[in-house]
């Protein structure tokens, strides 16, 4: 369990970006994080990772304070899956994953069998089995984003943090990475936050979602009780309708006939 209590967040010399940000994410949950360009999802990932101080609040993972640890315990509780981006090239995929086991590793930096037993099952769930000696370069934008997922996955971390995962890939590698990253969620009993733009694929896959605005938390809950016309359309600065399809669930349009500048 991921828990966020009371946590200020901002950059050295300017004041308070986040403001009381409160939240839980349970074990086998997956809550979506949403909100405008610039409303602080990134500023948030920073201060969960460690990368950027609190100012007050804590983090806890499963009761443990992560301020009070290194950077290497912190890999071991939260791992992350950054936007897709174009792996370097001269690796394979097999190497690619294993580097998510460097925390574990000892002074030599040889895996065990333990190590390679996990490495194994991230491969196998990932559906990486037949791609593990091909260079992770000539991979296409999909296939590098299941490698980067089973490098986190790797890690063994009881949290996971996907910072916007599906941004640069199609809409069928968007549904299928989606699906796959539930279906870890589920499996391996991973709290899983994941921090999008797209509202109808966070109202598709998240059990609950979080809106993220004016650098405080202004709504958590279900997709139901969240994705509301009048509470989107103030968020976002724009009329949107909502229509519930019987079979798609919830689905969140824009509407156009709005005055853009005045």
């Amino acid at each position: 369990m991921l828990s966020v209590r009371n946590i200020s967040l901002g950059y050295s010399g300017h004041p308070d970006i986040l403001h009381d940000i409160s939240m839980e994410i349970n074990n086998s949950e997956m809550l979506a994080l949403i909100g405008k360009n610039g409303s602080g999802k990134t500023t948030l990932l920073r201060g969960l990772t460690g990368l950027l101080p609190l100012r007050s609040g804590a983090v806890l993972c499963d009761s443990r304070d992560l301020s009070m640890m290194d950077i290497r315990e912190r890999a071991g509780l939260i791992s992350v899956v950054p936007q897709a981006v174009s792996l370097p090239a001269g690796y394979t995929v097999y190497e690619t994953i294993s580097h998510g086991r460097t925390p574990y590793l000892n002074w030599y930096g040889k895996l065990s069998n333990k190590d390679r037993q996990i490495i194994e099952h991230a491969i196998n769930i990932t559906g990486l089995d037949d791609y593990i000696q091909k260079e992770v370069s000539t991979l296409s934008g999909g296939e590098q984003q299941r490698v980067i997922l089973a490098r986190a996955l790797v890690q063994n971390a009881p949290v996971m943090i996907l910072d916007e995962p599906t941004s640069s890939l199609d809409i069928h590698y968007q549904i299928t990475l989606l699906e796959l990253e539930r279906k870890i969620c589920r499996e391996e009993g991973i709290a899983v936050l994941l921090i999008i733009h797209d509202l109808n694929l966070a109202a598709r896959f998240a059990d609950r979602i979080a809106i993220l605005h004016n650098g405080r938390i202004k709504a958590i809950g279900t997709p139901d009780q969240v994705l509301q016309e009048k509470l989107l359309s103030e968020v976002y600065d724009i009329p949107v309708r909502i229509l519930n399809d019987t079979e798609e669930g919830l689905i969140v349009l824009p509407r156009t006939n709005h005055k853009v500048f005045s």
